[in-house]
C-alpha cells in the first residue's frame, strides 16, 4: 500500500497555525521561563498571536483569497487533502473569533488594583481553603497557563469553523472543549462552585461529544465517506434508506446545539457561567457560540442542505423553545451572571431565526442565503461586544475584595458610580435590541433575512419574544438606577488598564455597529458569498 502525503497549503492555514503555535509556545514559556517574568511573557504571546492572525487573515482576503468580489476564490480553498476549507465565511468567522479571543485574553490579564490578584486561583491543585492555597496566594502567584489554554481553545474554534470533514469537525470540537473544562474550574474565589461548574461542564460535554460522534458514524454509514461533499452527494442521490441519515442528522444537531447553549441542551449554561472565572465566562459566552453557530451553518447548509425540508421545522422548533426558555427563566434570576447566562440562551434562539429562513425561497436562493450568513455574522459580532463588555464590568463590582454577582449587590450602583451605570446601560440596551445600538441592527438584519426567506411567522414570534426579553435587561437597569444603595451594595473597583481596554473597545463596537452599520454589513454580505461557491 502506497502512502500518499496530504497536500497542505500552509499559507492559507497561517492564521490557524499562528494561534496553535502560540499556544505551544505558551507551554514552553510555562516550563522554562522563571516565575517572575512568566506572567507578562504569557500576556505578550497571547496578545500578539491573535493580532498577527487577524493581520494575516485580512491580508489573505485581498491576496490569497483573490479579493472579496471573486465568487470562485473558494473553489481552490480546500487544504489538508480537502478536509479543511478556507473560504469567505471561514475568514469572516475567523476575524470575529480572533477579535473576541483577543479582548478576552486581555481581560484574563487584569490584576485587580486593590488586591493585585487575577481572577484565577493561585494554585488549582490545592484543596480549596487549604494552607497550601493560602501560601500560594500570599506569595502572589498567578495562573499563567490560562493563556495557552485559551489559545488552544481558540485554535480548536478556528478549525471547527473551517472543517469540511466530519472527523476533523469532531477533533476540532474536542480541541476547543477540553481547555474550557479546565478554565472553568480555576476561579480564585468560590472554588467549590467553580469546581462543580467544571465537572458538570465536563460530564455533559463528554456526553454531547459522544452523541456527536455517534452521529458521525451514522452519516458515514449512509454516505460511505466523512467529507462534506460525500455526504451531500449521498443526500442528493440516495442509494439506501434515509434512516441512517436522519439518525445522524439528529445526533449531530444535539452535539452542536449543546455547544450553542440551545434548549433543551442548555442546562450547563447558567451553572458554568456562574461558577467559572468571569473572564472565562466572557470568553466562552461569545467565542464558543460563534464557533458552534459557524460549524452549524456549514454542516447544515453545505453538507445536509439537500434535507432542508426535514431539518428546517426541527430547528425552527428549537429556536422558539430556546427563545421562550431563555427569556422567561431569566426574569426570576437573582444573580447577574445567571441573568446574562439565560440571556445567552435566548440569543442562541434569536440567531437560529435567520438560519432557518435561509433555504426557503427557491427564487433568488443564493441571494438570501448570502444575506442570512452575513446577518448571522453581524448579529454575533453585536452580541459579542455587548456580552464581553457586560462581563468585564461584572468583574469590577466587589465586596471585601471579592467579586459579588448577586443582583442585590448591584442596588444603586448606577447612582454611586454613574460611569459604570451608563456603560452597563448601553450594553444591556444592545442585548435588548434597543435602537442606536449594535444589538438593534443585529436583530433587524437577522429578522429581515428570516422574513424574506419565507419564515414570516417565525419572525413574528421572535419579535414578540424580543419584547418579552427586554424585561430581563430593564430589571437590571431598574436595580442599578432606581433602587437605593443598601448595606449589601458592592463597591466598584477602579479598572486596571486591561479592563479599561476591553470596556472601551466593546463600547465603541456596540455604538459603532448601531450608528454606522453600513460598511460592516456590506463586507459581511460579500464574505458570505463564498459559502455558496464552496457548497454548490
Amino acid at each position: 500500500m502506497t502512502f500518499v502525503a496530504p497536500s497542505i497549503d500552509y499559507l492559507r492555514l497561517a492564521p490557524f497555525l499562528i494561534i496553535l503555535g502560540a499556544a505551544c509556545l505558551g507551554i514552553l514559556v510555562e516550563a522554562f521561563v522563571p516565575r517572575k517574568p512568566r506572567f507578562i511573557t504569557q500576556i505578550i504571546v497571547a496578545v500578539l498571536a491573535p493580532l498577527a492572525a487577524i493581520g494575516v487573515t485580512v491580508w489573505q482576503w485581498g491576496s490569497v483569497g483573490q479579493g472579496l468580489a471573486d465568487p470562485h476564490a473558494s473553489a481552490s480553498g480546500k487544504v489538508v487533502s480537502g478536509t479543511v476549507l478556507i473560504d469567505g465565511p471561514t475568514q469572516g468567522f475567523w476575524i470575529i473569533l480572533l477579535a473576541f479571543g483577543l479582548i478576552s485574553v486581555i481581560l484574563f490579564a487584569e490584576r485587580h488594583v486593590h488586591s493585585g490578584a487575577t481572577a484565577f486561583t493561585p494554585m488549582a491543585a490545592a484543596i480549596p481553603g487549604s494552607t497550601l492555597e493560602t501560601e500560594a496566594a500570599d506569595a502572589g502567584r498567578a495562573h499563567s497557563e490560562v493563556f495557552p489554554l485559551a489559545l488552544f481553545s481558540l485554535s480548536g474554534m478556528m478549525l471547527f469553523v473551517a472543517a469540511d470533514d466530519l472527523l476533523v469537525l469532531f477533533v476540532a470540537l474536542e480541541i476547543l472543549s477540553l481547555p474550557l473544562y479546565v478554565l472553568s474550574g480555576l476561579a480564585r474565589h468560590r472554588r467549590m462552585v467553580s469546581g462543580e461548574a467544571a465537572l458538570k461542564y465536563f460530564l455533559l460535554g463528554a456526553a454531547a461529544s459522544a452523541i456527536f460522534l455517534f452521529g458521525v458514524t451514522m452519516l458515514f454509514g449512509y454516505s460511505g465517506g466523512f467529507g462534506y461533499e460525500a455526504v451531500a452527494a449521498a443526500v442528493q442521490s440516495p442509494t439506501q434508506s434515509d434512516s441512517l441519515m436522519l439518525a445522524g442528522l439528529g445526533l449531530l444537531a444535539v452535539g452542536l446545539l449543546f455547544k450553542m447553549g440551545a434548549v433543551p441542551f442548555h442546562s450547563w449554561v447558567p451553572d458554568v457561567y456562574q461558577g467559572a472565572p468571569t473572564p472565562v465566562t466572557a470568553f466562552m459566552s461569545v467565542c464558543t457560540k460563534v464557533a458552534a453557530v459557524a460549524g452549524f451553518l456549514r454542516l447544515f447548509y453545505v453538507c445536509l442542505g439537500g434535507m432542508r425540508w426535514t431539518w428546517q421545522p426541527l430547528v425552527a422548533g428549537v429556536a422558539i423553545l430556546t427563545m421562550v426558555v431563555g427569556a422567561i427563566i431569566a426574569i426570576n434570576q437573582s444573580d447577574v451572571k445567571r441573568v446574562l447566562a439565560y440571556s445567552s440562551v435566548a440569543h442562541a434562539g434569536f440567531v437560529l431565526v435567520p438560519f432557518v429562513g435561509a433555504y426557503t425561497v427557491q427564487t433568488g436562493l443564493k441571494t438570501w442565503q448570502m444575506s442570512s450568513v452575513g446577518s448571522i455574522m453581524f448579529y454575533l459580532a453585536a452580541y459579542g461586544f455587548a456580552t464581553v463588555g457586560a462581563f468585564a464590568l461584572v468583574t469590577l463590582v466587589r465586596s471585601q475584595g471579592r467579586e459579588v454577582t448577586a443582583l442585590s449587590a448591584w442596588s444603586g450602583i448606577g447612582r454611586r458610580h454613574p460611569w459604570m451605570g451608563v456603560t452597563m446601560l448601553i450594553f444591556l440596551l444592545s442585548l435588548a435590541g434597543i435602537p442606536l445600538t449594535g444589538g438593534f441592527v443585529g436583530k433587524l438584519v437577522a429578522f429581515i433575512a428570516a422574513w424574506e426567506g419565507g419564515y414570516w411567522w417565525l419572525t413574528l414570534v421572535a419579535v414578540a419574544l424580543s419584547l418579552v426579553a427586554v424585561f430581563i435587561y430593564f430589571r437590571v437597569i431598574q436595580v442599578m438606577f432606581f433602587r437605593e444603595p443598601t448595606a449589601e451594595t458592592g463597591t466598584v473597583e477602579t479598572p486596571g488598564a486591561a479592563t479599561w481596554i476591553v470596556v472601551v473597545v466593546c463600547l465603541v463596537g456596540t455604538l459603532g455597529l448601531g450608528l454606522v452599520p453600513g460598511p460592516v454589513t456590506e463586507v459581511l454580505n460579500q464574505v458570505s458569498a463564498f459559502l455558496m461557491a464552496a457548497g454548490f
